[in-house]
């Protein structure tokens, strides 16, 4: 897995930055769909395995040399475990409880996780005072989307939005994993030997905990399934690291912001969800930190014009 450097957002590259926030904005529906007839854990299980294979064949039809060596693969496990694992469990089981619009909403804090994590592992990510105040605006608007009624108690509702946020923070710790341990791998390679170790890991406790695998399935359910494992999973990571090759990481950290309008109305058109209007200030209170975070409309804002 490589960085890439910052470059401008051609028109093709907004196109599928757009398709990418459609596609994973799209997985908040298809899970909740799929939780209405399988476990949480088989979903995960059905999710890692399925897009493995797929990306297996990508890499075999590169012909890519097969990592070889328990410290690969043990990197593939710790990833698997950070990126797949621990996320996917906890923001589907969230599901059971919030909508999939607002799952999606405290899904976008993965990127002011990300700037916390990365600050205390790495010594070129200190949080400067733009960091700081674009942290503190984004997680303001995560307690505005999570709402004073929530914070206060403990039901399921507020424990599925901890849940969700859980999610956000070990997708931020997954980042520092890859940057220690996966730098230089050929990212399908890196994908396809992430999801493998998280097939391993979920096959056999999907089956321990939600029970023999079921074939006899509503066609709803497999549609969904096959959306969330072969399109959101195997064909997103593909065009991830398409988008960030031609966009740079600065660009493409804009899909955060686009995940959860379309997760917000594919919930509404077709599970009929609402959102209160916390959740809707929440995220704008949210993007703003992200913006503040990106920093370049803040530097073109502050810089002086010359006329």
């Amino acid at each position: 897995m490589t960085d890439s450097k910052q470059t401008s957002l051609t028109s093709r590259a907004w196109a599928e930055l757009f398709l990418l926030g459609f596609v994973w904005g799209g997985v908040f529906l298809a899970a909740r769909l799929a939780l209405n007839e399988v476990g949480v854990l088989t979903a995960v299980a059905h999710r890692t395995f399925w897009a493995a294979l797929i990306l297996w064949c990508v890499v075999l039809l590169k012909r890519q040399k097969l990592p070889t060596g328990l410290r690969v693969w043990g990197a593939f496990l710790g990833m698997g475990l950070l990126n797949n694992i621990i996320p996917f469990t906890l923001l589907n089981w969230s599901q059971l409880y919030i909508e999939s619009g607002l799952a999606s909403i405290f899904n976008a804090t993965t990127a002011i996780f990300g700037v916390l994590v990365a600050a205390f592992f790495f010594v070129d990510e200190k949080l400067t005072k733009r960091k700081v105040i674009g942290v503190s605006v984004g997680f303001l608007g995560v307690a505005t989307t999570i709402g004073l009624e929530n914070i206060t108690r403990l039901d399921l509702t507020s424990l599925a939005q901890l849940a969700a946020l859980g999610a956000t923070l070990s997708y931020a710790f997954a980042g520092v994993w890859a940057r220690k341990r996966l730098i230089g791998m050929p990212p399908e390679m890196a994908a396809a030997g992430m999801l493998t170790m998280s097939s391993v890991v979920a096959l056999p406790l999907a089956w321990m905990v939600d029970g023999p695998f079921r074939m006899d399935l509503m066609p709803v359910t497999w549609i969904a399934l096959i959306y969330y494992a072969s399109i959101a999973t195997a064909g997103a990571y593909l065009l991830y690291y398409r988008v960030l090759a031609m966009a740079g990481s600065g660009n493409l950290m804009l899909v955060t912001l686009l995940i959860p309008p379309f997760a917000i109305l594919l919930g509404a058109l077709v599970l009929d969800e609402t959102l209160p209007a916390n959740a809707f200030a929440g995220f704008a209170l949210l993007s703003l930190g992200l913006v503040i975070l990106d920093g370049r409309l803040v530097t073109r804002l502050l810089k002086p014009s010359t006329q």
